[in-house]
């Protein structure tokens, strides 16, 4: 008996996984997702929760990514308004900040014009008379406050919520299942993968590595072997505090080496994220440094000294890794673009998603599918992801 086959398998259900499932299933192929541990069992359950433009992403020029991720922004507060909610952000000033009011107006400027009219992209100096609702906030030397918008949201829900729309489209998926070898032939990929204690076996037109931090290790497991650009896994900490601030979310700098860093509520706590520190070793072992909760903390506390927090006032502490694009530089200054790297130009049989943005899982899968459409049977699509409705579980 012939193994099944399917015209796309995605190995890794986090948030571009389910969306490469989505597209696919919605572009009517026949598609498998593979996943060892659980949805968002990784970085897309450990993010910083956001849905945004990005705007620090102006200071490198990545213009076009903060477009596309406003624009998608505006999408999704249409087709998951349970999930994703646009929320207020403020931006204090001190004399002390390293980034003066007139640049950081600008910057807002500049971020509203990318993502064009609306309401969801006008910004504004707080007045005066306003700061006293910024409840804790320093007020000692504070200059200016800008408040301008952008979403949070429940990244673990939303994964969930996009694979959900991937399964009533007629994406098949294995959970828990770990693919084990992948080997080349000249038309797709024979796959072995280990599910409920058994090797089991199937086929694919093209296999789609969407494993997020792992995505190095599942190449390893394909013959003959391939290349695949270098990258370097980056560790983001946050850290949850017992104290609820105003509602909304305070963007600030480390008064230690500039970073921005997001002070933000989160079920009636504080969540404070996040650090960039390279990672070596394993992805199932990825912890908070004590390093990292300690530079948190300080960032809160400088801002915050009303609420002040010690050590043992954390509630909880959590880490996530994020693939960039190997670099001298500080991590902080890497393209967040996201890189395809595939076996071969043309008709390729295994495409990798290496880095992106939880806000731009949309548009990757859409890069994903045009990118290998060359390797794949004709289908009669079902449905247009642009117009599928997300809920919660």
């Amino acid at each position: 008996m012939s193994p099944p086959s399917y015209d796309i398998v995605v190995v890794g259900a986090g948030i571009n996984g389910a969306g490469v499932a989505q597209a696919a299933a919605a572009a009517g192929h026949r598609v498998m997702v593979l996943e060892k541990s659980a949805i968002a069992s990784g970085t897309s359950s450990r993010s910083s929760k956001l849905i945004h433009g990005g705007l620090r992403y102006l200071e490198s020029w990545e213009f076009g990514l903060v477009r596309e991720s406003l624009a998608e922004r505006r999408l999704l507060l249409e087709l998951a308004p349970e999930l994703v909610r646009l929320q207020k952000f403020y931006i204090p000033v001190y004399p002390t900040t390293r980034r003066p009011a007139w640049i950081i107006r600008t910057g807002l400027l500049l971020y509203a014009l990318l993502g064009g009219p609306g309401r969801d992209t006008r910004f504004r100096t707080l007045p005066k008379n306003q700061w006293p609702m910024l409840i804790g906030l320093e007020k000692e030397g504070l200059g200016t406050v800008f408040e301008f918008q952008d979403a949070q949201t429940d990244d673990a829900l939303l994964t969930k919520a996009v694979m959900q729309s991937a399964t009533r489209l007629g994406a098949e998926t294995k959970i828990p299942a770990e693919m084990a070898h992948a080997r080349l032939n000249p038309d797709g990929v024979d796959i072995e993968y280990d599910s409920g204690g058994r090797r089991l076996h199937c086929r694919a037109h093209v296999l789609v590595n969407a494993a997020g931090p792992w995505a190095p290790v599942i190449l390893e497991r394909v013959q003959p072997a391939i290349e695949a650009p270098p990258v370097e896994l980056i560790q983001g900490t946050h850290i949850e505090l017992p104290r609820t601030l105003t509602e909304g979310v305070y963007y600030v700098e480390s008064p230690r080496d500039g970073r921005a860093v997001f002070v933000m509520p989160r079920g009636g706590r504080t969540l404070v994220g996040t650090t960039e520190t390279r990672f070596h070793g394993n992805p199932d072992e990825v912890r908070p440094l004590e390093s990292e909760v300690r530079y948190l903390l300080n960032v809160f506390n400088h801002y915050f000294p009303g609420h002040y927090c010690a050590r043992g006032d954390v509630v909880s502490a959590f880490a996530g890794l994020r693939v960039l694009p190997s670099g001298s530089g500080h991590a902080f200054h890497r393209s967040r673009e996201v890189v395809l790297a595939t076996d071969r130009r043309d008709r390729p049989r295994v495409l990798s998603v290496l880095g992106g943005k939880l806000t731009t899982w949309r548009p990757t899968a859409a890069k994903v599918l045009g990118q290998i459409s060359s390797s794949l049977p004709r289908a009669t699509p079902r449905a247009e992801t642009r117009r599928l409705r997300l809920q919660p579980e």
